[in-house]
């Protein structure tokens, strides 16, 4: 089969589209004959060695496809089966061998191309939005990078559960997206002076939580857009890595919480990866929650879908096609 394999960390140029042969799955495994790949922004972090990952090695983690076989001992699904996931190593290639247990099904009422494109991002939001800091009805939040992949799920779908979103973008061309996913009030980072925005928007207070996937750019500002013992989830680093700091600032402005979340912890078991999944399909198939596909490349371009990635340019989801 065709497969993006990396033997070195470093940029884009790094990844290579080899022949590759993939392995009969193991016991508890299953094949699965990838339709569509979804590429998202850790997948940089792993190229570049920010995330290590043994080399050489593949790249990606999340695909929608068919159970070309099966390995021995599985018995929740069959060849034929749509199905997608999230997690697993090696997505950007024709197929790949999944543990069973982290594969979910995907609902007739959902495309492959959407399950590829939102079961990282979607199911990055869910728990952000319900379990890290469970929003409620008639609040005000924060979420950097609200056009982005994970940003246009979130803002859509906090909108649906009563709550008002401030959503901030990198340039002028994303105002308008970003608004009409959800976005009560747009603030540009590279214009506006957007810690003074929020303070007046929400009459001083500050917001209860900041969703921030964008790291050292925005950490300091986030601190200082947040209400007495608000939320600080930081969930990316698309800036770079925060750097170290002294906790004592959480007191000094107000008794503040920091956490740095990841899917794999609120994914853990077979139980809380199929509720996070299902929870995510029913509200696409709502409609309250819309997957907007922007970029698609072959498979064999994977370089130039990450240089898209790292010009800031992208908006929406992501894809490749094998």
């Amino acid at each position: 089969m065709k497969a993006i394999r990396f033997s070195q960390t470093g940029g884009p140029e790094v990844l290579d589209y080899v022949e590759f042969d993939l392995p009969p799955p193991a016991a508890g495994q299953v094949r699965v004959k990838h339709t569509v790949v979804g590429v998202n922004f850790i997948d940089t972090y792993h190229r570049t060695g920010l995330y290590r990952l043994p080399l050489p090695s593949g790249l990606g983690s999340e695909a929608a496809g068919v159970v070309e076989a099966l390995g021995e001992g599985v018995t929740s699904l069959r060849t034929g089966d749509r199905v997608a996931y999230a997690g697993a190593m090696g997505a950007y290639a024709d197929a790949n061998n999944v543990p069973a247990d982290r594969l979910v099904k995907i609902p007739a009422s959902v495309s492959d191309e959407t399950a590829a494109a939102a079961m990282l991002k979607g199911m990055t939001a869910q728990y952000l939005l319900k379990r890290t800091f469970p929003v409620q009805a008639g609040q005000t939040i924060l979420f950097h990078a609200a056009a982005g992949g994970v940003g246009l799920i979130a803002a859509q779908w906090a909108k649906h559960l009563g709550v008002t979103v401030i959503g901030t973008v990198g340039s002028e061309e994303k105002v308008a997206l970003a608004r009409d996913n959800g976005c009560a009030h747009v603030l540009n980072t590279r214009k506006d002076d957007w810690v003074k925005r929020v303070r007046e928007i929400t009459g001083g207070v500050g917001v209860p939580v900041v969703y921030d996937s964008v790291g050292k750019d925005t950490f300091a500002g986030s601190l200082d857009c947040l209400a007495v013992r608000g939320m600080l989830v930081n969930f990316g680093n698309s800036s770079g890595a925060v750097p170290p700091f002294e906790p004592g600032i959480l007191s000094a402005k107000g008794s503040l919480y920091l956490t740095r979340p990841t899917l794999v912890s609120y994914t853990r078991t077979t139980k809380e990866l199929q509720e996070t999944a299902d929870d995510l399909f029913a509200v696409i198939a709502s409609g309250a929650v819309k997957i907007a596909v922007h970029q698609r490349f072959k498979l064999s371009e994977a370089r130039k879908a990450h240089e898209a990635l790292h010009s800031r340019t992208t908006t929406g989801a992501t894809v490749l096609i094998p």
